[in-house]
């Protein structure tokens, strides 16, 4: 707002330094025109109606134009030295109006607080430099003047109270956001410390628990209550309920008897009989890994053998060998047991038949056509895991 007045001022004080050399200039060229002879000529005195030569005449007009054009001369030259000096005090006090213009801008700029009381400071300056200023201004001029400044204010003003308005709906804003934000922030940091609290709680508590139902220092008799059952009292005391039933001689799916006394065995056994758990579980799989491993051995061996005794088979078509040959797979001391081993055999999909003999029973499988198919019986019996033998041999059938 005081920008705006100062520089409303600097263009008043142009405009009327400018009428006013415009007058003057009027002036001066009224002055240069020629004035007639009448006017520049002294009227003649009674005493001077005489007559005189021509020659006086002349040379008296000359001087008395000699003498007007000195007295011109200085008027103008007074008029263009007043002129400079007008103008001169004019840039000063514009320069002067246009340095506090900007200063009282930047101070405006660095102190919005302060804008009012620098407002009035700035008024009374410049209706002091109004009053020392040596411009003479029309009314005219001054009347438009006034009422310019005075709508300018008002505008500036009224500009003045919308940015202070502005500013204060921006800082409350700002303010409204900050307060938002710590709050934020502090129910973030109560909910993170109630969080860690509880699971500190929660672990202190699961801890407790541990503590009170891990093993007996040293080994207990527990009397059975009803419902009560290997898997509820392991799980009581923490422990597995291998190790409980291992303790007590009992099969883990074992059910206790009402009144019953069993041992609660201490930790150090709880973790000995763990580790004998283990190495037997570690145990029982190497042993089921091993009996998966020869029996996918067997298999493939039958298999082979079965793939071999039918090819054998075919090459004796091809070939349309003579004799049948059986393989003998037991020799039995009675008929009976000749007979069960019989049985398991036909039972694994063999053709099985018995011929007694001075020595005990035969059993015997077949018959097959040629050497080659007997032999490759042989080898298919005796890789076979169901029959499990492997004294079978080749003999002649017929």
């Amino acid at each position: 707002m005081n920008f705006s007045r100062q520089a409303l001022l600097g263009i008043g004080m142009i405009i009327g330094g400018s009428v006013m050399l415009y007058a003057m200039v009027q002036q001066i060229g009224d002055s240069n025109e020629p004035q007639p002879a009448s006017a520049m000529v002294d009227k003649p005195s009674p005493e001077q109606e005489s007559p005189q030569p021509l020659t006086t005449d002349i040379e008296t007009e000359k001087r008395i134009l000699a003498e007007k054009q000195k007295e011109r001369a200085a008027r103008v030259a007074e008029q263009e030295k007043r002129a400079h000096q007008f103008l001169t005090e004019q840039e000063a006090a514009e320069a002067e109006a246009l340095a506090k213009a900007r200063a009282e801008s930047q101070q405006y700029m660095a102190s919005s607080a302060a804008a009012a009381e620098e407002s009035d400071k700035s008024k009374s300056d410049a209706e002091k430099n109004d009053a020392t200023t040596p411009i003479k201004k029309t009314s005219a001029a001054a009347s438009a003047e006034s009422e310019t400044n005075t709508g300018n204010q008002q505008k500036a003003a009224q500009a003045q109270q919308e940015a202070q308005r502005q500013a204060a709906i921006k800082e409350q804003a700002a303010a409204k956001k900050l307060a938002d934000s710590k709050k934020e922030a502090e129910a973030k940091r109560q909910a993170e410390i109630k969080k860690q609290a509880d699971a500190a709680a929660e672990k202190k508590q699961a801890a407790a628990e541990a503590a009170k139902n891990e093993p007996p220092k040293s080994p207990s008799d527990y009397q059975v209550k009803r419902g009560d059952g290997l898997i509820k009292l392991a799980r009581q005391y923490n422990m597995p309920v291998e190790v409980l039933a291992q303790a007590n001689n009992l099969s883990p799916s074992a059910s206790l008897q009402l009144d019953q006394n069993i041992t609660i065995p201490s930790r150090k056994q709880v973790e000995r009989l763990a580790r004998e758990a283990a190495a037997a579980e570690q145990a029982r799989e190497d042993k089921r890994q091993k009996e998966e491993a020869l029996a996918k051995k067997s298999a493939d061996a039958k298999r082979e053998a079965q793939q071999k005794l039918s090819e054998a088979r075919k090459e004796v078509k091809e070939t349309d060998a003579k004799g049948s040959f059986g393989v003998q797979v037991a020799l039995a001391n009675d008929q009976a047991k000749a007979d069960e081993l019989a049985k398991k055999f036909k039972s694994a999909g063999y053709q099985v038949k018995t011929s007694p003999t001075s020595r005990g029973v035969r059993v015997i499988v077949g018959p097959e056509r040629g050497k080659v198919a007997a032999l490759a019986l042989k080898d298919k019996i005796n890789s076979d895991p169901k029959v499990n033998t492997t004294s079978a041999w080749v003999l002649y059938w017929r």
